[in-house]
């Protein structure tokens, strides 16, 4: 089983975004028995919160839902129970180093480093726009399963 943790700040904007969309793709692939697919935040914030509205309303846009979805923080001992842990952006990365206390088996990245176009994805509870992070988002997600196809993961 692959087991992926995405990471952002609050858990409830972007790294639910790419839980789900994730699930999403790999459900149409008839691939989720292969698939732990989870998220959380490297802040306290929103812990126990729903997901924001603006990312449930992009998601239901297109035909998934996040329902039942609250945000939780990463810990510690998730970095031995995951095989990636991909944050949104840099800052991210950062935290979640400081949070699992470094990265030995290099299971730590930014979900755009799997993109043609490796960059950071802006946090929309501050930009307000839902539909770039979505876009931005899947291509990651793509990005990912097109790099386990190409290591033979998948």
């Amino acid at each position: 089983m692959i087991k992926v943790l995405f990471v952002c700040h609050g858990n409830i904007c972007r790294s639910p975004m790419a839980e789900f969309i994730l699930k999403a793709m790999v459900e149409k692939k008839g691939m989720s028995e292969q698939f732990f697919i989870g998220s959380a935040a490297t802040s306290t914030e929103e812990i126990g919160n729903p997901v924001h509205p603006g990312t449930v309303r992009k998601l239901r846009s297109v035909g998934i839902s996040c329902d039942g979805k609250y945000a939780v923080q990463l810990r510690k001992y998730d970095y031995n129970s995951y095989d990636y842990i991909i944050g949104m952006e840099t800052v991210n990365v950062k935290n979640i180093l400081k949070i699992v206390e470094g990265d030995p088996e290099g299971k730590v990245s930014r979900l755009l480093d799997y993109s043609g176009n490796p960059r950071d994805i802006d946090d929309p509870w501050y930009t307000g726009k839902f539909n770039e992070t979505y876009e931005e988002v899947y291509e990651g997600c793509l990005g990912f399963l097109r790099y386990l196809r190409k290591q033979g993961v998948i």
